[in-house]
């Protein structure tokens, strides 16, 4: 079994660099998918109450019979719980799915630009979760400079982590310097471009770029192992997803090689900016606001 290496965030908590994703995992799905990432050697788990299928995590991880100490539990709040009252009442919601008395990490899932008061409110929320030891770390998703400059002006507590989306493809090289300029970590959903392997008409997807295939040639590597390598030796987290357990054994695999330096610049000469993900600017209450199960 590989040993994952850890990153610190801004609060010193370790969290494993590498993660396991269950984003658009069906519930019928999830549980074995996750059961199938710790058995192979994952430690760290990202869901949402958005993914409705926090409570399969939860049953995955307890009948792993892994020490609790042993895992990283992230989460998110979705923006039809924001609000400060409404967030403490999101943490109890994910925290009963899950199994859980503590949650490692609690981010909020979007910034909600038309209601932005919310957010800063919800994020009062997170602070207050974390002051109380119900949360080991707390941060955000999706958060572009505007918003994440406006959250600073305000917040007590610096969020340890950005989680955005970054691939070859889609570099976000403005978001990522900003975040590292405040010390919060860069964490990449859809890390080897999964969300460009559907979106025709943009450019193709990531798996079938020629540079990419060269290079994981070269190491005797897939295109995946590939990128998710790139990520990790830039100081990401990555979370891949996978309900295949090949595929969730491969993107695991990524601990025995290193890219040259030659080779990182020439992935990232791959940028052509196109976002394949929702702009954050169109998530609104009135289109993506739902109602979030308890627990």
């Amino acid at each position: 079994m590989s040993i994952i290496p850890s990153l610190t965030l801004n609060n010193g908590v370790e969290m494993p660099s590498l993660g396991f994703g269950v984003y658009q995992s069906a519930p019928a799905e999830t549980e074995a998918a996750v059961a199938e990432a710790l058995r192979v050697g994952y430690r760290h788990v990202d869901t949402a109450a958005a993914y409705q299928n926090e409570r399969e995590v939860g049953h995955a991880i307890a009948a792993s019979g892994i020490d609790r100490d042993d895992l990283f539990i992230e989460t998110k709040v979705w923006i039809s719980d924001y609000g400060y009252d409404e967030t403490l009442h999101a943490f109890d919601k994910s925290a009963g799915k899950l199994g859980l008395d503590q949650i490692d990490l609690l981010i909020l899932h979007q910034p909600l630009p038309t209601a932005f008061d919310r957010t800063l409110e919800a994020y009062r929320g997170l602070e207050r979760l974390h002051a109380d030891g119900r949360v080991r770390a707390i941060g955000v998703s999706n958060f572009m400079p505007e918003h994440l400059e406006s959250l600073l002006a305000v917040a007590e507590v610096v969020p340890t982590v950005n989680q955005i989306e970054v691939h070859p493809f889609f570099q976000q090289r403005e978001v990522l310097a900003l975040d590292a300029e405040h010390g919060i970590l860069n964490q990449a959903w859809s890390p080897i471009g999964g969300i460009t392997f559907y979106r025709e008409g943009q450019g193709g997807s990531t798996l079938d770029d020629p540079t990419i295939a060269e290079i994981a040639a070269a190491h005797g590597k897939s295109p995946a192992q590939v990128m998710l390598r790139w990520h990790l030796q830039e100081g990401r987290s990555a979370i891949p997803k996978s309900v295949s357990p090949g595929r969730i054994a491969e993107n695991f695999d990524v601990f025995d090689f290193e890219l040259t330096d030659d080779e990182l610049a020439r992935i990232d000469a791959l940028d052509v900016g196109v976002r394949r993900g929702p702009e954050p600017v169109d998530i609104t209450l009135e289109r993506f606001g739902m109602p979030v199960p308890e627990a």
